[in-house]
């Protein structure tokens, strides 16, 4: 049998000490339900806001599921929504518009109303006008008098939102030995924003590699002789840059520790910004309702009793890939394959021998119900389950856009198993991979290609001829940045306790060993720095002429992004737990 030291790991499934010391859960789902006007966005239902009355709030919110129980038990019955506060909601976003709107505001004042919005988890309000505010601010890349707080504002903005801008704007702060000068040093915030915005910089972007080493110098200078509220500002970005922020999670933290005390705060645009927040979780809850209901009826974890069954904390990395309300259903639709993967993974992690391992592996190979006859009964269960729920999908995508999808989605499955058995080989025959090889195709069994292929086809959005031909051998290169930055952080997080059951190296004990470190400590270290230059390539995607459509750029560095949040805790900074994270986002209203 394989033991429970298998090295397999899966995208929602970091093994380490997370909810009572077990395992994240599996997830699956039901239906969508349509709440609003019943309108759908091809293969991906959406979705509006519902907003949800604090005492209604109240009285839905639950502590975390301590055991294998069902999220279900949670919800007797769907959130009741105000109309009151929906109407209440429109008013606001209407006002904000005017102001946004507004010609006789400056642009950088604009500027800051946008990255308020963003940060405030609001842009879903007004995509369009943001979009078209920001096409004429990069229209105005000639424009050399702004200073260095506008000019830092601006380029981490167009970068942030897809728009390709030179980092030469940066010039006019610089001496002639490519140095920042040191006057700047005085502007603390203008320095803040510089920071912030060179952690959009690519590679062979020096000056944007210079004005992170110099920002961050005199940041740690000038922390203790600034105002408080400055001093938390600074203290948060060199925790964890905007950039590398997961978005609903930021959301929360912004509203209830930097607006809500902010000098000058619109309290229009705050009191938009709670009542927005608790509508989004109204509908995440009803999402949870499904996923748990689907989960239930399909019964699969009573037929495979080791299978995981634990939804909450995996609906996290949904949430997280896919932080836009107007994505429910394929926040749905994507819980339907984290499941089945994570079955998968347990079957190859802690239940199947090794022949039937090959068995299994060879069986998705075919992709046909024949190729069952030779399974156990409990591979032809899950056997089952991957081959319907791949086939529900393909058939929503044909119906919502005419798209055949199965060849795409069936590889990704193919691939991913393969790469299973290629980790319970290492295990079995005692071979330790190099470095390379080993975080390839930990990306593919991590999931992360299986993901995004999936959520290219269920988003939709500009998708076409030319850029399906992308996902073809091999798969894209942003795709791959952002599942190796996905494996590095789940190593980081979870390499001591794998190490202890025996499985196969992690990535820090394979980098100490091509680089000759006896340290674990600058092992991880040199893990982190590779994690920094993978962002780099992610950022470069930004800048190129990258045929994907926008809308799974985005998803891609959500899930580099919410990687960093799942697989790092520390007490007292921004990465606290799992736990906090599912409470505060799912079922704590703000208040």
């Amino acid at each position: 049998m394989i033991s429970s030291s298998s090295s397999v790991r899966s995208l929602c499934c970091p093994k380490t000490s997370i909810i009572s010391g077990k395992l994240l859960p599996s997830l699956l789902v039901t239906n969508v339900i349509n709440v609003s006007n019943g309108t759908s966005s091809r293969a991906c239902v959406s979705m509006s806001s519902l907003p949800v009355s604090k005492s209604t709030a109240s009285s839905i919110a639950a502590p975390l599921v301590r055991d294998n129980g069902s999220a279900l038990n949670f919800f007797p019955q769907a959130p009741q929504v105000e109309i009151d506060e929906s109407s209440r909601i429109m008013e606001l976003v209407e006002a904000t518009r005017r102001t946004l709107r507004n010609e006789s505001s400056d642009s950088t004042e604009k500027m800051r109303l946008i990255d308020s919005l963003q940060r405030l988890g609001l842009n879903h309000h007004f995509e369009q006008d943001i979009k078209e505010m920001l096409q004429d601010f990069a229209n105005e890349h000639k424009n050399t008098n702004q200073d260095l707080f506008t000019t830092s504002l601006r380029f981490r903005l167009l970068r942030h939102n897809g728009f390709n801008v030179t980092p030469d704007v940066f010039n006019k702060f610089t001496e002639e030995n490519g140095k920042f000068k040191e006057s700047l040093g005085e502007d603390t915030i203008g320095i803040l924003s510089l920071y912030e915005a060179s952690y959009l910089g690519g590679k062979g972007e020096e000056i944007l590699s210079e004005a992170m080493k110099f920002s961050e110098s005199k940041l740690r200078e000038s922390s203790g002789h600034v105002a408080p509220h400055i001093r938390r500002q600074i203290f948060q970005s060199l925790e964890l840059p905007r950039h590398l922020r997961m978005a609903r999670l930021e959301s929360r933290r912004y509203i209830e520790e930097d607006y809500s005390n902010e000098i000058g705060a619109d309290s229009s645009l705050l009191e938009l910004a709670k009542l927005d927040f608790n509508s989004v979780q109204a509908l995440h809850q009803m999402e949870l309702t499904e996923i748990s209901r689907w989960w239930k009826q399909l019964g699969l974890s009573d037929k495979l009793p080791f299978a995981r069954d634990r939804p909450l904390e995996c609906f996290l990395w949904t949430v997280g890939l896919l932080p836009e309300p107007k994505y429910s259903g394929c926040r749905i639709e994507l819980a339907k394959t984290i499941a089945v993967l994570l079955v998968i993974d347990d079957i190859f992690d802690t239940y199947g021998s090794y022949d039937q391992l090959i068995l299994f592996t060879n069986a998705i190979r075919r992709w046909d119900l024949d190729a069952m006859d030779e399974l156990p009964e409990y591979m032809k269960i899950c056997y089952m389950a991957l081959y319907n729920t791949t086939n529900e999908i393909c058939y929503k995508v044909l119906k919502e856009n005419g798209w055949s999808v199965l060849p795409y989605l069936k590889r990704t499955w193919i691939d991913m198993v393969e790469g299973f058995m290629l980790e319970a080989k290492w295990l079995n025959s005692g071979e330790q991979p190099n470095l390379e090889a080993y975080i390839e195709n930990g990306v593919t069994t991590a999931g992360s290609y299986m993901a995004l292929v999936h959520l290219f086809f269920l988003i939709g959005d500009g998708v076409n001829d030319e850029n399906v031909k992308l996902l073809l051998d091999p798969y894209p290169k942003l795709f791959s940045s952002a599942g190796r930055i996905l494996r590095l952080w789940d190593d980081l997080g979870t390499a001591k306790e794998e190490q202890e059951r025996g499985d196969v190296s992690s990535s820090i004990q394979l980098y100490m060993k091509e680089k000759n470190v006896r340290s674990e400590s600058e092992g991880r270290q040199g893990i982190v720095e590779i994690i920094y230059n993978l962002w780099k390539d992610m950022n470069g995607e930004l800048i190129g002429s990258n045929a994907l459509p926008q809308a799974i750029i985005e998803t891609s560095f959500n899930m580099a992004r919410t990687s960093q949040v799942v697989y790092q805790h520390e007490d007292d900074t921004y990465f606290s737990s799992v736990d906090n994270y599912v409470q505060s986002l799912f079922f704590t209203p703000v208040s």
